[in-house]
């Protein structure tokens, strides 16, 4: 193979998108999960400490985008540990949600 056939094997592989490109990626999909996270506990103390209770639904929004990551991660990685995570996640979201359906039903 020379260095032709490599560069062109390298291209489909990757899809026409930089190795570097894809790191960048994969730091900015973890930082925004982080800032999302953090966010969201500042938002629930806030509505803690004024009063408002829990609101389930948005935890169950900030979990759903890390369960999505995971499930994505594991169909197309097929790692173990992933799959670990996707199911941790959706358990959590599914808990959230009925969390806040039944408060939204009760009340």
């Amino acid at each position: 193979m020379n260095r032709e056939e490599i560069l062109e094997k390298s291209r489909r592989e990757n899809k026409n998108q930089d190795v570097y490109e894809q790191e960048v990626m994969k730091q900015a999909n973890a930082w925004s999960a982080f800032v999302m996270v953090v966010l969201a506990l500042v938002f629930w103390l806030a509505q803690i400490y004024s009063g408002g209770g829990i609101n389930y639904g948005f935890w169950a929004l900030v979990f759903a985008s890390n369960m999505t990551n995971f499930w994505v991660k594991y169909v197309r990685l097929r790692r173990r540990h992933e799959l670990i995570f996707a199911v941790a996640y959706t358990i959590v979201v599914l808990l959230m949600s009925f969390c806040h359906i039944y408060s939204l039903i009760t009340k």
